[in-house]
């Protein structure tokens, strides 16, 4: 439960219907073994207890008397266990009968979730046998032996030790309902829906569980756990196929898929995650939720091993064919972003500063689509290259090369000579290699392209990412400014795909120009080139990209703090990267988030494409003045 992760299991046990004593051995064994993995949260199916399609065996006292023992005997056998066992029962109270949901722990029956929605169409016919939770109006308790358990549809599962850490219940049906039960469960506080399930298998029923999960899940900003009736139920008429799935915020973290061979999927949940998601959602956190009543547990914290799967590049798709879709919807939304504001202010000329780099050469791509779009005269694209002390004969060969296939109009204007001019007058020794030595070219170029826009009657077109904005990777006032920044929130892994897929979608020639600049080293080019190779390399000076869009996707994405954004780090990254390499990256990305946060306060404006993003004007709103000491401080501990 360290970082906020739980561990989270659904349960399909091989049951024999309506044998009571086989099946507890059943759920007897698998309790063991969820206890033996630190598993917080153990879900089984609808009516695990007895099996879901008894019938009218549910009518013999015999069957439910021996449920209810049988109840009692799990809660002791759970007596000292880790876990919260969720078990399908029947239980009768004051002459009726409910299909319930019993929730066990360390001994005790912490309370009974009755199932709302019966159904009673097609194969099923639970009103038979079954009242409905929803027409329960006793006093909020059912008595088992003695003892008076919370019952009813109003209950929430609460752990002490991690307090996001919340339990509501649904029974199979539920999920499938127009106002499923668990809307005002997570309303009222809970982050995960556990579902106990009998759903029989049907030609394409598994996708539409996929669909319903997806979006429920999704919709509720929670984890959800959905455990499904499989082998031992009658085949009379049904066939239970066991499909059982774990769901995060609308994404499957495992699954048992129909007709498998496995008693459990077992997977983490990230309570924290969840959290963060609910505290942003303003639409979500707006909505009250009912009554409820809150049953605490206690569960000590612990160390979740984590089993689940984390992208390495969080931004980018790992699926060939999305990849591609999203990198053909980020164009798309960039060029009509690009298309509209110069639409807007009657401007039919854009000015781009071209360097033969990634960014220069996405926001040429990016030009280039909106003039077709709106029918301009690519010659309208006035691309320049400034090459001064560092350029190397490759990128400005390769700019020149690009902007021809394309058929955009290209200038040089070598800025050497006004750079040194500049040193001049304020008295900068040409032969320090300082940081104004690099920022003055920097400015020179911003201010050439800034008055070439003026004279053309255009606007400057800005190349900077989302990653260098995140470690203020810009020169302020050069490079950081222009007119309309297309690549604002696009971060450098995602810029080198979209590039690489717009290669594979042009002509031979230009495709090769598209990927010598893919395996240009990315660099801004301000130091002196040694035999006429790059000496200035981004990654080697502020780390590698890979690595800060990871930290930025999770600290903006998931709140990670420096902890468990380490954490994730090590577990995702570890066979690439040494524990203290990451370490020392992770310091350098959170000083230079802080401290640079000044350039982000003012950057022009650009279109959202993606969840993250560093606009003061949209999704992040952050004193430049805010201290990192309790960022750093927690990174120190980690040391």
């Amino acid at each position: 439960m360290k970082n906020g992760f739980i561990k989270a299991a659904a349960y399909i046990p091989e049951l024999k219907l309506a044998d009571v004593s086989s099946n507890v051995q059943q759920l007897l064994k698998l309790m063991k073994q969820a206890d033996e993995k630190g598993v917080n949260l153990a879900v089984f199916p609808e009516l695990c207890i007895t099996g879901y399609t008894c019938g009218d065996l549910f009518f013999a006292d015999l069957l439910l008397a021996r449920a209810e023992d049988a109840l009692l005997e799990l809660a002791e056998a759970s007596r000292g266990k880790y876990p919260v066992y969720i078990f399908g029962v029947p239980l009768r109270w004051n002459g009726r009968l409910y299909n319930c949901a019993a929730v066990i722990h360390n001994g005790s029956i912490l309370g009974v979730v009755p199932k709302c929605n019966l159904p009673n169409y097609g194969e099923f016919y639970e009103k038979r046998q079954f009242t409905s939770g929803s027409d329960y109006t006793g006093p909020g308790w059912i008595e088992l032996k003695k003892q008076n358990i919370p019952f009813g549809n109003d209950l929430l599962f609460c752990s002490e030790e991690m307090r996001d850490f919340c339990i509501g219940i649904e029974l199979c049906e539920d999920l499938w309902s127009p106002d499923t039960p668990a809307t005002g469960l997570c309303l009222a506080g809970a982050t995960v829906v556990a579902n106990l399930s009998a759903s029989d298998e049907l030609i394409g029923k598994d996708s539409y569980r996929r669909l319903l999960l997806a979006a429920t899940s999704s919709r509720l900003i929670c984890g959800y756990i959905y455990a499904n009736a499989g082998i031992g139920e009658s085949t009379q008429d049904m066939v239970f196929s066991g499909h059982s799935m774990v769901y995060e915020y609308g994404s499957c973290l495992a699954e048992a898929e129909p007709f498998h061979d496995r008693e459990e999927i077992c997977t983490e949940l990230d309570i924290y995650r969840l959290r963060h998601e609910r505290q942003l959602n303003t639409s979500f956190s707006s909505r009250k939720g009912p009554a409820c009543r809150r049953i605490a547990f206690a569960q000590p914290l612990q160390e979740t091993a984590l089993t689940r799967s984390w992208p390495k590049q969080p931004f980018v798709p790992a699926d060939a064919a999305e990849l591609s879709a999203r990198a053909e919807e980020i164009l798309q939304i960039q060029s009509m972003g690009l298309m509209r504001r110069l639409k807007h202010i009657g401007c039919r000329t854009a000015v781009i500063g071209i360097s033969g780099g990634l960014d220069s050469t996405l926001a040429l791509l990016v030009a280039v689509r909106a003039a077709d779009r709106m029918g301009m005269d690519r010659r309208n694209i006035v691309a320049v290259t400034m090459p001064c002390f560092g350029t190397t004969v490759r990128t400005r060969s390769n700019a020149e090369k690009l902007c021809e296939l394309m058929g955009v109009s290209f200038r040089t204007v070598d800025i050497t000579k006004a750079v040194l001019q500049h040193f001049s007058d304020i008295g900068q020794d040409p032969a320090v290699l300082d940081v104004t030595y690099e920022n003055c070219q920097a400015r020179e170029r911003t201010q050439v392209i800034m008055d070439i826009a003026n004279r053309e009657n255009g606007i400057v077109i800005g190349t900077g990412d989302l990653s260098e904005l995140a470690l203020g990777w810009a020169t302020y006032n050069g490079d950081h400014m222009s007119m309309y920044a297309v690549n604002a929130s696009v971060p450098k892994t995602l810029v080198r795909y979209i590039v690489r897929y717009e290669a594979g979608n042009c002509e031979p020639e230009l495709a090769a120009v598209l990927q010598d600049i893919l395996d240009t080293p990315v660099s801004p080019e301000l130091l002196p080139a040694r035999d006429g190779q790059i000496t200035q390399k981004t990654e080697d000076l502020v780390g590698p990209y890979e690595r800060h869009d990871f930290f930025v996707y999770h600290r903006l994405r998931t709140g990670a703090s420096p902890g468990k954004s380490f954490r994730l780090a090590v577990h995702t990254l570890g066979d690439q990267y040494d524990r203290t390499v990451i370490l020392k990256w992770l310091r350098t990305f959170t000083r230079r988030f802080f401290i640079q946060q000044f350039k982000r306060s003012c950057i022009p404006d650009g279109p959202k494409v993606g969840t993250v993003t560093l606009s003061p004007r949209g999704d992040l709103r952050m004193p430049s003045d805010a201290s990192y000491a309790l960022w750093l401080e927690e990174i120190d501990q980690l040391a």
